[in-house]
């Protein structure tokens, strides 16, 4: 979202009550961002291939049912990992034809479910293959699309726990494993039905060119094992998803449109037109069209350094909490009538509410002077923020507002309402208040 958008937004959420005592903190979706994102998706792949292209989002980034219908209409299908995910992209309005389920963890009734409905899934490893041939046994005939998912082992990007071609990574076949190779080519030559391959190196902190030097692993493979068939078994390559987001600037950086002309020039065979291909973007799409605003409750000073008390913090913006250094956000701060602050920055802690000391959104950060009342706000947070909620301190979930503007007003949609503490009661068991006595 553009800083003035994103600014008369904030105004409009104050002015309209969306925060308050009761409702401390708010989360904003920017529904013309989002729309943006997904046409230079759509147009960044269509500018490199003529091959049929299924661009579907990663619903763990944001898994709510307003959000993928968005998408959806928007012509992004949904990449699924747990039965949770696909009811969500079910709820939405998603096609079996668009949608695609990954996981190293499905289940028996989970993979019957996919065969069932028609939607494409990768298989993770040889094990989960001899249940598919099990279920397929069952029936009369292939109606999902299935492939092999791969470990390139091409190695981790910046942040560990995101850097899923390791040499040791849960997902996929090992591809440089020994004897690996030949058993992959073995698995689709025994199996005439299995026509396509999946990879995905990582996401935040894994550079491009890694995330190409998978890619064209992956399409080497595929024409390995066409030739060893003496046809084209393999018709679609999922390259999975992971372009990181800039959250030091409102700068989109790296776009859509880069990562696919590194695509055509790295690996042109890819793009030529005789693979369907799959993409499986999920941050890169939203985490710059969200916002959390949080009251600040209280400020005071601690050790000579000032510190904002707000309202949001682990329960919405976990990964930052717990790791600062790899998934630092920026910080805005506004007055209670939700205009910008003005005033030579100081240094302040922006500090959530949780009961552990390092619940902090930012430590130091130069800021104008923040005074009791006031409105912070946390950019970038459109995905694996507010939609992915950490129950720490039985915090309630924040109300999600989409929101569109023209030149007169701003105007909100309700996403997904603010979590009630009779709500928050009853999923920790509070029909059940006796069952222990």
């Amino acid at each position: 979202m553009t800083p003035e958008r994103r600014n008369r937004a904030v105004r409009a959420a104050v002015e309209q009550g969306l925060l308050s005592e009761e409702r401390p903190v708010a989360a904003l979706l920017d529904v013309a961002g989002i729309k943006a994102s997904a046409t230079a998706l759509k147009e960044a792949f269509a500018g490199v291939t003529e091959a049929p292209v299924l661009h579907a989002f990663a619903v763990k980034a944001a898994p709510l049912v307003p959000v993928v219908a968005l998408l959806n209409g928007e012509g992004i299908g949904a990449e699924v990992a747990s039965p949770g995910e696909l009811a969500i992209a079910r709820a939405a309005g998603v096609p079996a034809a668009r949608t695609v389920l990954d996981s190293p963890a499905k289940t028996v009734r989970e993979l019957r479910e996919a065969l069932d409905l028609g939607i494409a899934l990768n298989a993770d490893n040889p094990q989960e293959l001899s249940r598919i041939d099990a279920l397929l046994a069952e029936t009369d005939g292939v109606r999902s699309p299935v492939g092999v998912r791969i470990n390139a082992q091409v190695g981790a990007g910046a942040i560990g726990a995101l850097s899923t071609a390791t040499a040791t990574s849960k997902f996929g076949v090992a591809l440089r494993d020994p004897g690996a190779r030949a058993a992959v080519v073995r698995m689709f030559l025994d199996r005439p039905w299995l026509t396509r391959l999946h990879t995905h190196s990582g996401s935040q902190g894994v550079p491009l060119a890694r995330m190409t030097e998978g890619v064209r692993e992956l399409y080497a493979l595929a024409e390995e094992i066409n030739a060893a068939a003496g046809r084209r078994q393999i018709d679609t390559l999922d390259i999975g998803g992971g372009l990181p987001v800039n959250f030091a600037s409102d700068e989109t950086t790296p776009t859509f449109a880069e990562y696919a002309a590194l695509l055509k020039r790295e690996v042109p065979g890819l793009l030529d037109g005789r693979y369907a291909l799959v993409t499986e973007y999920g941050r890169a799409l939203l985490a710059k069209h969200g916002t959390i605003l949080a009251r600040v409750e209280y400020t005071k000073v601690s050790g000579g350094r000032p510190i904002a008390v707000t309202h949001a913090g682990v329960q919405v913006a976990t990964r930052t909490v717990y790791d600062p250094v790899s998934w630092p956000l920026r910080i805005a701060a506004y007055g209670p009538d939700g205009h910008p602050k003005t005033g030579a920055p100081v240094p302040q802690d922006i500090a959530g509410p949780a009961c552990f000391a390092g619940d902090l959104l930012a430590e130091a950060r130069e800021l104008p002077p923040l005074d009791q009342g006031d409105v912070v706000a946390a950019l970038d947070t459109g995905a694996y923020c507010f939609s992915n909620h950490y129950g720490y301190n039985s915090l309630p979930r924040p109300g999600v507002y989409g929101y569109t503007a023209d030149a007169t007003a701003v105007d909100f949609r309700l996403v997904r309402a603010p979590q009630t503490e009779a709500e928050l009661v009853a999923e920790s068991g509070g029909a059940q208040a006796s069952a222990l006595l």
